[in-house]
Order: structure tokens, then C-alpha cells, then sequence
């Protein structure tokens, strides 16, 4: 997939409102291989945003066109095809299995893509300062552990957009800047386009565009 496009979208619980965006009833390309931040406030959609473009909810109107294809008429096999292949989310609430290992959490998602080898995931497990970790159970690290575990998971997949949803809310500037060090080498690794959100604390990267949201 070379662009997402978003033709006058909006999001249901926005209609009658005077909505004031650069997203939101706007005309807007995103283009593989760029690198956008959309900075929004509480409560503007941002999350929403991505689960549109990933394809969870529907609860907008407007268009969301992959490669001028407008998603809503995706199947389930469509969508399958575009989580494994084309499209990675870091969700901002993270929807890591508490009860298992952060190993086993990263496991399941490249045990479906077969992308990265076992010495390429302990790497980064290694850089980001949880290779002590790799066999605790998520449910007992802090939540900026389990935000680079969640990164991790992310990458083991190809893609052309990887979109990460506040990313680095509960990191030190330290793992913030390996985060996006890591984050960067794979996307620009496979050519991809990167799409981070933020409601304040936000990576440090040489952004194609800012949108305000």
C-alpha cells in the first residue's frame, strides 16, 4: 500500500459540532515511506482515528480509501490479509495478555508473521532495557515496560504504515529516544510510513507534516 487518504471524515459523535481539525472534514494523504505526528488534545478522536484506519470501528462517515480503495467495502479476509501485511498498531492502551510472558506476548504475533528471528527480538529486548523481563509475566511490569514490549510486538510483522498511539506516554527521554531509534531503523528498514499520535509528550522524529487534530 503506498497511501491512506481521508475524504471528509468524521466521526459520528462529532456531527453537528463546529469542528475545527486538519484531519477531521478534511481532504488528507498520507504517503508511505513519510513520517506524520498528529497532535490532538483529550478527547478529539485520536484513538479513534487509528482504530478507523485499522479498521475496528466504523462509526464515521466520509471516506478512508487505501490505494483509492475505500475501506468500508473490505472483508474480513481483506482486513486479515492488511493486519499481518500492510498495517501495524501500537494501541495506546497497549492489549497485551497480562497472564502471559512478555516473550510470549511478542511470540504469539511473529508466530503468525514468521518475520524476525529469535536473536533480532532479544535485541531489541536488549537496547530498550527489558531483556531481564523477557519472562515475566506482563501483568506484573510497569506500564512503560509493557510499552516497549508492545513496541516490540508491533515490528514483528512487515508493513507499509506503522501507526503508534502514544507511544512513549510513561518513558524516560532515554528509552524514548531508543524507542524511536528502533521504531525508525525497521520502518525505514521496509520503506514504511509512520504515523504517531500524541496529546503531549511525543518522539522526537523529522516529522514529514504536523497535524493538528
Amino acid at each position: 500500500m503506498n497511501k491512506i487518504e481521508l475524504h471528509n471524515t468524521l466521526p459520528y459523535v462529532f456531527e453537528g459540532r463546529d469542528v475545527q481539525s486538519e484531519i477531521w472534514l478534511q481532504d488528507v494523504t498520507l504517503q508511505k515511506g513519510e513520517t506524520y505526528l498528529v497532535e490532538a488534545s483529550s478527547g478529539t478522536g485520536k484513538s479513534s482515528l487509528c482504530s478507523y484506519i485499522i479498521g475496528y470501528r466504523k462509526d464515521y462517515s466520509g471516506n478512508i480509501c487505501f490505494d483509492g480503495k475505500d475501506i468500508r467495502g473490505y472483508k474480513v479476509s481483506d482486513w486479515t490479509s492488511v493486519r499481518k501485511r500492510t498495517l501495524s498498531l501500537l494501541f495506546q492502551e497497549l492489549r497485551l495478555f497480562p497472564e502471559l510472558t512478555a516473550w510470549e506476548n511478542v511470540e504469539i504475533k511473529n508466530g503468525l508473521t514468521g518475520y524476525k528471528s529469535n536473536k533480532e527480538i532479544e535485541s531489541w529486548f536488549e537496547r530498550l532495557g527489558i531483556a531481564d523481563k523477557m519472562n515475566a509475566k506482563v501483568g506484573r511490569m510497569s506500564f512503560g515496560q509493557q510499552q516497549r514490549v508492545a513496541m516490540i510486538r508491533a515490528l514483528v510483522q512487515p508493513f507499509d504504515f506503522l501507526m503508534v498511539d502514544e507511544p512513549i506516554s510513561h518513558l524516560d527521554d532515554e528509552n524514548g529516544r531508543i524507542m524511536a531509534a528502533i521504531m525508525t531503523e525497521e520502518a525505514m528498514r521496509q520503506g514504511a510510513g509512520v504515523i504517531v499520535t500524541s496529546i503531549g509528550k511525543h518522539m522526537d522524529l523529522p516529522y514529514t507534516k504536523t497535524f493538528r487534530l
